[in-house]
């Protein structure tokens, strides 16, 4: 088997790592939380190493909570996001709020040297997306000039909380099922049998659209564009308090300027998550369903 990475970015968890962070609550039967799943699926896929994207401020919790019993099973890196972590030139201002996504993968660069795949922490994939996307970054290709990416994409109505509206990325695909764009669609929910979006303009969805769940899979040389996006980002933004540079967007531009081309891998898993505090029984409930079938063990790690 190829080697290759998996990323989670965890460094927007609460700095009271365990004390109530609705993410993190156990969803298992054994205290497992939604990341213990992700990583037993990738793993089962063939992903061989882990790498979290963390704050010093969580390490010891963290560790306590899911590294220590995961590095048993896989090998575990971790890579630390900080506020301050941007190159001197552009620390200007004194920023409270993350820089985004594309600074949290881009703080992976030095551990991987290998394809790698992204997702967030608190987001539950199901199997089919790991497998896909493996095969994928493991599979020889013929040479471009562009980068080649993937992504899963999910189907929407696979993807919404029955207790409010969500925001997703809606994906436009082309006849060879490559990503041609992603529109941010906000406040989609289901309402009098239809799924609908907007608040001053309601509009119909289709709820069988192939959606992001920010679920990537890129080359290793990836990072290297990455780091020269994000600077020219900083060029432009680095006297914001607020502004984040963000994987999807930047991927779109990617494409649009004919850098990258992104394969759309469809996964029909359903997502789950915790968007609100009753979800998460939701998420419980469906993990109780899916170890009666057979597709996890009780206990997952013994």
């Amino acid at each position: 088997m190829k080697n290759c990475t998996l990323i989670i970015m965890a460094a927007g968890l609460g700095s009271r790592y365990g004390g109530g962070i609705k993410q993190l609550e156990p969803v298992g039967p054994d205290g497992e939380i939604i990341m213990d799943y992700s990583v037993y699926d990738a793993v089962a896929a063939g992903f061989d190493k882990i790498v979290f994207i963390i704050r010093h401020d969580i390490e010891k919790e963290f560790r306590e909570r899911i590294g220590d019993r995961i590095s048993k099973h896989v090998n575990v890196q971790y890579v630390f996001q900080e506020t301050d972590d941007i190159p001197e030139a552009h620390k200007k201002i004194l920023r409270k709020k993350p820089w985004g996504t594309c600074h949290a993968v881009l703080c992976a660069k030095e551990a991987v040297r290998e394809p790698f795949a992204v997702i967030n922490a608190d987001d539950y994939y199901g199997r089919q997306a790991f497998r896909e996307l493996y095969a994928f970054l493991t599979s020889e290709r013929p040479a471009s000039d562009r980068l080649q990416l993937c992504m899963a994409g999910f189907i929407l109505k696979n993807t919404l909380s029955d207790n409010g509206s969500v925001t997703r990325g809606i994906c436009r695909v082309d006849e060879a099922g490559k990503l041609v764009g992603i529109t941010e669609t906000y406040n989609i929910r289901r309402e009098g049998g239809r799924v609908l979006s907007g608040k001053t303009e309601t509009l119909e969805v289709d709820e069988n659209s192939h959606v992001s769940m920010n679920m990537w899979g890129c080359p290793p040389e990836f990072m290297e564009t990455l780091e020269e996006k994000f600077e020219e980002f900083l060029c432009e933004n680095d006297e914001s308090e607020t502004a984040e540079s963000l994987l999807p967007i930047m991927i779109d531009g990617l494409l649009k300027n004919g850098e990258a081309e992104c394969t759309l891998l469809e996964s029909r898993d359903r997502w789950f998550g915790v968007t609100y505090k009753e979800d998460k029984q939701a998420v419980t409930d469906s993990i109780a369903a899916l170890i009666r079938e057979g597709v996890y063990p009780e206990k997952l790690w013994k």
